[in-house]
Protein backbone atom coordinates (compact mmCIF):
# COMPACT_ATOMS: atom_id res chain seq x y z
CA UNK A 1 0.00 0.00 0.00
CA UNK A 2 1.52 3.58 -0.96
CA UNK A 3 2.22 6.05 1.29
CA UNK A 4 0.50 9.34 1.99
CA UNK A 5 3.85 10.85 0.57
CA UNK A 6 3.95 8.81 -2.49
CA UNK A 7 -0.10 9.86 -3.16
CA UNK A 8 0.67 13.72 -2.47
CA UNK A 9 3.62 13.63 -5.12
CA UNK A 10 2.00 12.02 -7.72
CA UNK A 11 -1.38 14.46 -6.90
CA UNK A 12 0.83 17.23 -6.84
CA UNK A 13 2.95 16.18 -9.76
CA UNK A 14 -0.48 15.49 -11.80
CA UNK A 15 -1.56 18.71 -10.63
CA UNK A 16 1.56 20.66 -12.29
CA UNK A 17 1.18 18.70 -15.23
CA UNK A 18 -2.32 20.17 -15.53
CA UNK A 19 -1.80 23.65 -14.79
CA UNK A 20 1.54 23.41 -17.28
CA UNK A 21 -1.16 22.25 -20.28
CA UNK A 22 -3.73 24.78 -19.00
CA UNK A 23 -1.29 27.62 -18.88
CA UNK A 24 -0.42 26.41 -22.74
CA UNK A 25 -3.67 26.62 -23.90
CA UNK A 26 -3.90 30.40 -22.82
CA UNK A 27 -1.45 30.91 -24.10
CA UNK A 28 -1.46 28.99 -27.51
CA UNK A 29 -2.25 29.53 -30.97
CA UNK A 30 -6.43 30.24 -30.17
CA UNK A 31 -5.75 31.56 -27.04
CA UNK A 32 -8.08 34.35 -28.45
CA UNK A 33 -10.73 32.21 -29.37
CA UNK A 34 -10.55 30.23 -25.72
CA UNK A 35 -10.81 33.60 -24.08
CA UNK A 36 -14.18 34.40 -26.51
CA UNK A 37 -15.67 30.94 -25.84
CA UNK A 38 -15.14 31.17 -22.17
CA UNK A 39 -17.35 34.62 -21.82
CA UNK A 40 -20.07 33.86 -23.75
CA UNK A 41 -23.28 33.06 -21.56
CA UNK A 42 -25.79 30.40 -22.67
CA UNK A 43 -28.48 32.68 -24.00
CA UNK A 44 -24.91 33.91 -26.53
CA UNK A 45 -24.46 30.76 -27.51
CA UNK A 46 -27.99 29.44 -28.47
CA UNK A 47 -27.82 26.47 -26.01
CA UNK A 48 -30.63 25.25 -23.63
CA UNK A 49 -29.96 24.74 -20.43
CA UNK A 50 -30.18 21.06 -18.99
CA UNK A 51 -29.65 19.26 -22.21
CA UNK A 52 -27.07 17.42 -24.25
CA UNK A 53 -25.88 21.45 -25.69
CA UNK A 54 -23.96 22.31 -22.22
CA UNK A 55 -22.26 19.23 -22.44
CA UNK A 56 -21.84 19.69 -26.01
CA UNK A 57 -20.41 23.39 -25.40
CA UNK A 58 -18.28 22.08 -22.54
CA UNK A 59 -16.18 19.05 -24.76
CA UNK A 60 -15.54 22.38 -27.46
CA UNK A 61 -13.74 24.32 -24.88
CA UNK A 62 -11.55 21.33 -24.25
CA UNK A 63 -11.10 21.10 -27.97
CA UNK A 64 -10.27 24.74 -28.26
CA UNK A 65 -8.24 23.78 -25.11
CA UNK A 66 -6.32 20.79 -26.50
CA UNK A 67 -5.94 22.65 -30.10
CA UNK A 68 -4.19 25.31 -28.69
CA UNK A 69 -1.77 23.94 -26.03
CA UNK A 70 -0.58 21.57 -28.95
CA UNK A 71 -0.91 24.21 -31.46
CA UNK A 72 -3.13 21.91 -34.10
CA UNK A 73 -3.70 23.36 -37.50
CA UNK A 74 -7.06 25.05 -38.55
CA UNK A 75 -8.05 22.17 -40.58
CA UNK A 76 -7.42 19.57 -37.69
CA UNK A 77 -9.24 21.88 -35.39
CA UNK A 78 -11.84 22.37 -37.48
CA UNK A 79 -12.64 18.57 -38.02
CA UNK A 80 -12.03 17.88 -34.80
CA UNK A 81 -15.30 20.32 -34.18
CA UNK A 82 -16.94 19.28 -36.94
CA UNK A 83 -16.75 15.23 -35.07
CA UNK A 84 -18.56 17.12 -31.97
CA UNK A 85 -21.34 17.53 -33.94
CA UNK A 86 -24.15 19.96 -35.26
CA UNK A 87 -24.60 22.01 -31.86
CA UNK A 88 -20.98 22.20 -31.58
CA UNK A 89 -20.39 23.38 -35.21
CA UNK A 90 -23.14 26.23 -34.39
CA UNK A 91 -21.39 27.65 -31.11
CA UNK A 92 -18.12 27.83 -32.99
CA UNK A 93 -19.95 29.29 -35.57
CA UNK A 94 -20.77 32.26 -32.95
CA UNK A 95 -16.95 32.84 -31.84
CA UNK A 96 -15.15 35.32 -34.40
CA UNK A 97 -11.82 33.37 -34.51
CA UNK A 98 -13.78 30.06 -34.86
CA UNK A 99 -16.49 31.15 -37.14
CA UNK A 100 -13.54 32.19 -39.87
CA UNK A 101 -12.81 28.27 -39.77
CA UNK A 102 -16.61 27.53 -41.47
CA UNK A 103 -17.27 30.57 -44.09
Amino acid sequence: MPDNDDETDDFEEQLDQSLARADAAFRGKYKKELQELLVLSADDLGIRPNTTDAAVYSKLISTVKAASAFNLSQAELKDRIIALGKTAVSIAKRVGGLATLFA
